[in-house]
């Protein structure tokens, strides 16, 4: 479109840097325990990710003088030029991405430093996708967004909220005080131990009639009497029917998001709980009419 010869090579150039890339890669899979391959190993690992950078170096620069060297001023104002304009942003938010692994990547392997989490993206194409430690046998991590979702005793979702770089007990206040100004009968509401904090337990115990919060870590006196009463126990084991609306929101679509940007993502996480709800809204309507066709067979029987 725009006649320019620097990447006449595209094809050989991505060629090159897979090559780098997969040659560092083969060379940390060594499992040699020898102290002198070790350390020969080190020094080859180190100087096979300067080389990739270095190239990746490379051909950053030289997008760069590409971009330079694009004049938008001459070129006709039209549907073309836009395309062209959003072009340009697009690559520049991927070099963006590339300075910042090189930095990482250098500082890493060449440096020997440790990369704080915070600064880690697991995803250059959604980069609010998060590092989710669930601690649980066969699937310890996830990536993706955690969704808190608070689901009523007929099994309707009555509020739901997408959260990003925020842990349960963060937004344990937050979802009922939401969920009140919609439905302000609600009195009790269940929650698990990651949701607990002193301050939760307060606020929460302002907010509603009764709040089952098993705390973390050893209970007191206090709260073991509270924890073991029969009020708490009942409600607690009517928490569990909370997973059925946490495994049908992924079966019926939320297990993979094919939206984009994190307002796609809530856009999508909405309509899966709309989703739910009506199906739900169905299998009580179709309960409804099952007993009342079992009440006629009755009737017409007597």
């Amino acid at each position: 479109m725009l006649d320019l010869s620097d990447w006449r090579q595209s094809k050989h150039n991505l060629k090159t840097i897979k090559r780098l890339f997969r040659k560092a890669q083969q060379l940390k899979r060594s499992t040699s325990k020898k102290p002198e391959k070790t350390e020969l190993r080190e020094i080859q690992i180190i100087e096979a990710h300067q080389e990739y950078i270095d190239k990746v170096q490379e051909f950053l620069a030289r997008a760069r003088t590409t971009i330079e060297k694009i004049d938008m001023n001459s070129l006709p104002l039209d549907i073309k030029l836009l395309q062209i304009s959003m072009k340009i942003m697009e690559i520049q938010g991927y070099m963006q991405h590339v300075e910042r692994q090189i930095d990482q990547t250098s500082r890493r392997v060449v440096k020997g430093e440790k990369i704080p989490h915070a600064e880690k993206v697991f995803s250059i194409f959604q980069d609010h996708t998060e590092w989710i430690s669930k601690g649980k046998a066969g699937v310890p991590v996830e990536l993706g967004l955690k969704v808190c979702v608070l689901e009523d005793q007929h099994g309707f979702i009555l509020q739901h909220k997408v959260m990003q770089k925020q842990t349960d007990d963060q937004v344990a206040v937050f979802m009922v005080e939401q969920t009140l100004e919609i439905f302000p009968e609600l009195n009790s509401c269940s929650f698990d131990k990651g949701f607990h904090s002193p301050d939760n337990q307060n606020n929460l115990r302002d907010l509603l009639d009764t709040v089952v919060l098993p705390k973390k870590g050893r209970l007191s006196k206090d709260d073991k009497k509270r924890e073991y009463s029969e009020d708490f126990i009942n409600k607690r084991h009517q928490h569990s029917a909370i997973e059925s609306a946490i495994n049908a929101l992924g079966v019926h679509g939320l297990d993979m998001c094919p939206d984009h940007g994190i307002y796609g993502f809530e856009r999508y996480v909405s309509m899966a709980v709309l989703a739910r709800n009506i199906q739900q809204l169905g299998v009580k309507l179709r309960q409804i009419e099952l007993k009342k066709q079992q009440k006629k067979k009755l009737r017409e029987a007597a």
